[in-house]
């Protein structure tokens, strides 16, 4: 697999090696081993996700301030933009963002570590989104900062329609008043 950092180093983009021909496709979609040497250490995954949205679906920016989940996030239909956003206030990259297209062409994979706020559009007219998680979902201490919050400045894709938003996204916090992690 190819991995390569993003602006925020800890956010990794990864790509399988992907063995096509006539009759489809195969690649390893995970492997322990190789994700561990990516990251430069172990790393336990203990529940996987599936979600399935419509086009201008935006979820996010999520994230648990108590039990933090580090997320392996993969498009296995149709394609999402995919933003993951610093909240770490102790790291130099505090308040920043990074973004990446993941989809079922290109294969893409982001590694968000925990510590940041996590999102994605929906660029299809459909995806179904898949990811693994490093902590259990924890109703309790899920949080979520505007998508649209002006100091983050997140660049979204234009997908000819405002964002289809959840009741609680559409009352996500402004990132100032955000709880965040030291």
């Amino acid at each position: 697999m190819k991995v390569t950092p993003t602006a925020i180093p800890d956010v990794l983009v990864i790509e399988p090696k992907v063995f096509g021909d006539a009759r489809g496709f195969f690649f390893e979609s995970f492997n322990n081993k190789a994700f561990d040497d990516a990251v430069g250490k172990h790393v336990e995954f203990v529940q996987d996700n599936h979600s399935r949205s419509v086009k201008g679906v935006l979820r996010g920016l999520h994230y648990q301030i108590e039990q933090p989940q580090g997320k392996l996030v993969r498009a296995v239909r149709g394609a999402v933009f995919d933003v993951a956003v610093d909240i770490r206030k102790s790291s130099a990259t505090f308040g920043q963002w990074v973004g990446a297209e993941l989809s079922d062409e290109n294969h893409k994979q982001l590694w968000v570590p925990p510590g940041f706020a996590h999102a994605f559009l929906v660029l299809t007219d459909s995806a179904d989104f898949l990811y693994k998680t490093t902590s259990y979902y924890a109703p309790a201490h899920e949080r979520a900062i505007a998508w649209n919050d002006p100091e983050l400045g997140i660049r979204w894709p234009d997908t000819g329609e405002d964002p289809k938003l959840s009741a609680k996204d559409a009352a996500a916090v402004p990132f100032r008043s955000a709880e965040v992690f030291d």
